[in-house]
């Protein structure tokens, strides 16, 4: 069984200094790694990016995360990323990291992806470039985060997860105003980890929507935004035999 601890949206700054750190010091007795689902800094400034840092540095189980749409406000992101891989985090864009849990082998895809919409109310490359550089960029990410995935299945993971900031369903943005549903993900993402194959989808951005939702591929997807979730992380309980989950709330 494994357990995966999960939140996005923490959006810290430099007044939220040490306010998760009392509840990530209890994931050893709870989860097995923790996810970060993007946006963990309120405008991707360096100066919070180290806030983050020390909220999660030291930490003994391991950290995996991706960036999201306001950690890239300022303009920094490669900077934003280095300060949390000094840290220890693993931050992937577009890329995959597998971790040795209790002697089985979980692997981790994650991208930021990006919105577009879902199918048949969804942008397409069509008409003037800046509209094509949208859904283009979409679809790279998309790219990379299927390549991660079968990456993670040809090493043999026993476990595979899709970590991404902006949602892969509709599902989970219900309680979000559908007109902005094209700024909160993409069908391609679903495209993505229904091709190649995951246990698990999470991600945030989407504070007013719902936690629960799943890919027409039959995959789970958990919207793990804080102000949905309502609760420092989620734990998520994986079982790679029979591919079970079950979700445990964390006071």
């Amino acid at each position: 069984m494994i357990r995966v601890a999960a939140v996005g949206d923490i959006h810290l700054g430099p007044d939220s200094a040490g306010l998760l750190r009392p509840a990530f010091d209890t994931l050893p007795d709870c989860a097995d790694l923790l996810l970060l689902a993007g946006d963990l800094t309120r405008h991707g400034t360096v100066e919070e990016a180290r806030v983050v840092a020390d909220e999660v540095s030291g930490l003994a189980v391991p950290v995996v995360a991706v960036l999201g749409n306001h950690d890239h406000h300022d303009e920094r992101p490669e900077e934003v990323t280095a300060v949390l891989r000094e840290a220890g985090v693993h931050v992937l864009e577009g890329q995959a990291t597998v971790l040795e849990v209790g002697g089985e082998r979980v692997g981790v895809a994650g991208t930021k992806g990006f919105g577009g919409g879902f199918v048949g109310r969804s942008g397409s490359e069509f008409g003037e470039r800046m509209m094509k550089d949208f859904i283009r960029y979409t679809r790279r990410c998309a790219d990379g985060l299927r390549a991660s995935l079968e990456e993670l299945a040809e090493e043999g993971c026993g476990t595979r997860v899709a970590l991404t900031h902006f949602s892969p369903v509709p599902d989970t943005l219900a309680g979000e105003p559908p007109e902005i549903y094209p700024f909160l993900g993409s069908y391609l993402l679903a495209e993505a980890i229904d091709t190649a194959g995951a246990d698990l989808a999470l991600h945030g951005h989407a504070h007013a929507g719902t936690e629960h939702g799943m890919t027409s591929g039959g995959v789970p997807v958990r919207n793990v935004a804080q102000p949905v979730i309502r609760r420092a992380f989620n734990v998520y309980h994986l079982n790679a035999q029979d591919r079970q989950k079950d979700l445990q709330r964390v006071p």
